[in-house]
């Protein structure tokens, strides 16, 4: 029977592993604009929410049991370790995974190793992620090591040095885990006006451990749970009543440090408002912390298998959503700009999550993860655990029926996905019209009224005194002129805020050199967009000799990428010659203040 259920949960497990790989290909082949709701006002979404703050806090049990049987020497619950350790492994693995498919340039994770920024916090997570995921995978080798497959001398001094190294490894994990733990909760104190009073909290990084250590302990006991129901194991029902009386404990101090924190800020009152924010975090507090620590508090209740655990899963599931509240359903943003995660963002979640379920299955079937830990080892002549990954009949029960389940689910998430997703459109075209003023102008290509104020005159002027002459000092910035004018703005060519946009009219080119028989005068062989010379070639004024634009390109880039590259790198050089280091940084240009008012009528009457 173990072994049925065990197959059809695989099945389900490798249809949502398929599915979330179609989403991956997508996300990758055509970026984060096309296939997910993320935008510039809602840069984090659910990937944040849900993959990396709440996969971090489901793998705290990781370090908790840890704590219990190596700090606090609680050998009762050595059973429950080796599990806890691999599920905090899983966890850590799937939050690297899933943030590798959050970043816009995934390839640049690697970057905080080098490019060290000791006050940011994200740094801190960063490397305290690094490090724990390596410690937890030191702490599981030994699983893996008393296996009989790993019988070479080599293998057997690793495992006995890595026994040799468990406590400093359990120390380091415990510290590196409370450190982020916390640092996650740091993260969101620099949003005091984007973040809802209710969620926002100067004792932020306090709440985010205390309710990662009962999210731990709970998450210990639905993974025992699950075990059992698949592999027929006895539930260690005393060991589990243990944590839930522990989680218990630490549910009522979340609870009381919650309720003491609105008191202080004289909010107490407000989840009672009527506003559907109130609403939301009577919800999650009390899913994750007041009902769960009243079932939990009665002892006929961790008794129970059926009270235990719906009081975890009810923890579990309110502690979740207090970490997608923080991070994006309770952050204020403009009502046009409102988000919700797309499908292929659910679908890329489900897969991951399916994938590291699979490779959950997999080390328990193969390896002593429930055993004794010295199993293999007093006995060479023991077998692996049943793993059914390894029975007869492989290739018709598993490899052929999976794949044909696998070929069938790509083929349907290709189905159901929505259009723009399959086929990579990129977000809605944003017009970007011209800046307005004189000496000073205001920058608003999207007229929102949060653009920025440029010194035009001064920026000449300085120009001037570092250039030869005055033409050179305006190339600067005006890299590219069209035919007939001297100082093209960006917005005649970069016509898109965020999307590339053509800037050469084929039609009028060929119809005035003469038709199809002109096409050699432009075209070097093939005739296609790479083999075209270069537009000075012909107008020998339009790309400034200052300029790196000599190569005619079909795609002007999106206004705001644009604008970015000019002045920050401008900055850059500036910064260094004039020892101004924040001079690159973003509040040179973006300021807190709004267009003034007489400029907002300007923007409102002009036209590109």
């Amino acid at each position: 029977m173990s072994q049925r259920k065990a197959t059809i949960v695989k099945d389900f497990l490798w249809a949502c592993t398929a599915a979330g790989f179609v989403a991956i290909i997508l996300r990758f082949a055509y970026g984060l604009g096309a296939t997910t709701g993320l935008s510039d006002t809602t840069p984090w979404g659910f990937w944040i929410g849900f993959d990396l703050l709440g996969g971090v806090a489901l793998a705290a049990g990781g370090f908790t049991i840890a704590a219990a049987v190596y700090i606090f020497h609680l050998e009762s619950y050595r059973p429950l370790l080796r599990s806890a350790i691999l599920t905090a492994f899983l966890g850590y693995l799937s939050v690297i995974f899933a943030l590798l498919c959050d970043l816009g340039l995934p390839w640049h994770i690697w970057k905080p190793m080098v490019n060290w920024q000791p006050h940011s916090v994200m740094f801190e997570v960063a490397w305290c992620v690094m490090l724990y995921t390596t410690v937890l995978s030191l702490e599981f080798a030994p699983v893996v090591l008393e296996h009989p497959w790993f019988r070479l001398p080599i293998f057997r001094a690793v495992l006995t040095l890595l026994k040799r190294l468990t406590l400093p490894l359990v120390i380091l994990g415990i510290a590196l885990s409370t450190l982020h733990q916390s640092s996650l909760g740091s993260l969101f104190l620099i949003v005091p006006y984007r973040l809802h009073p209710l969620w926002y909290s100067p004792i932020q990084p306090i709440l985010f451990f205390v309710s990662a250590v009962a999210l731990g302990l709970l998450t210990v006991t639905l993974e025992a749970f699950v075990s059992a129901y698949l592999y027929d194991h006895e539930l260690p029902h005393g060991l589990l009543a243990g944590l839930g009386k522990v989680a218990a404990i630490v549910l009522w101090v979340y609870l009381a440090l919650r309720i003491g924190d609105l008191i202080f800020r004289k909010l107490i009152l407000a989840p009672f408002n009527g506003s559907w924010q109130g609403v939301l975090f009577l919800i999650e507090l009390g899913l994750g912390a007041l009902i769960p620590a009243i079932l939990l508090s009665i002892p006929r209740v961790r008794r129970s298998p059926i009270g235990l655990g719906t009081s975890a899963i009810l923890g579990v599931s309110g502690i979740i959503l207090n970490r997608l509240s923080v991070s994006v359903i309770a952050q204020y943003r403009p009502p046009e700009t409102a988000y919700f995660p797309s499908l292929s963002e659910l679908l890329i979640s489900l897969g991951v999550l399916s994938a590291i379920g699979l490779v959950f299955l997999f080390i328990v079937e193969t390896f002593n993860v429930f055993g004794a830990p010295e199993k293999h080892e007093l006995d060479q002549s023991v077998s692996s655990p049943v793993s059914y990954a390894f029975q007869d009949d492989l290739w018709r029960n598993h490899i052929l029926r999976r794949s044909f389940v696998v070929v069938l689910v790509i083929a349907a998430t290709f189905a159901l996905l929505p259009s723009q997703i399959v086929e990579g459109r990129m977000m809605p075209s944003t017009e970007v019209r011209s800046a307005v003023g004189g000496d000073i102008l205001w920058i608003d290509g999207n007229r929102n009224e949060e653009g920025v104020r440029f010194e035009h005159q001064k920026h000449i002027e300085r120009q001037r005194q570092q250039a030869t002459n005055e033409e050179t000092a305006c190339a600067v910035c005006h890299h590219l002129s069209k035919p007939g004018d001297q100082a093209t703005p960006c917005w005649e060519c970069h016509r898109d805020m965020y999307l590339p946009t053509s800037i050469f009219d084929h039609t009028f080119h060929q119809q005035a050199l003469g038709g199809n028989v002109s096409c050699s005068e432009c075209h070097i062989g093939e005739h296609i967009a790479d083999s075209a010379v270069g537009c000075n070639e012909c107008h020998e004024t339009m790309a400034s000799k200052e300029s790196t634009t000599v190569k005619f390109n079909y795609a002007a880039r999106g206004y705001v990428d644009a604008l970015h590259d000019q002045c920050v790198s401008c900055h850059k050089r500036e910064a260094t010659a004039q020892n101004k280091e924040n001079l690159p940084r973003c509040p040179t240009c973006h300021r807190a203040e709004g267009a003034p008012p007489g400029v907002r009528r300007l923007l409102s009457l002009s036209n590109p």
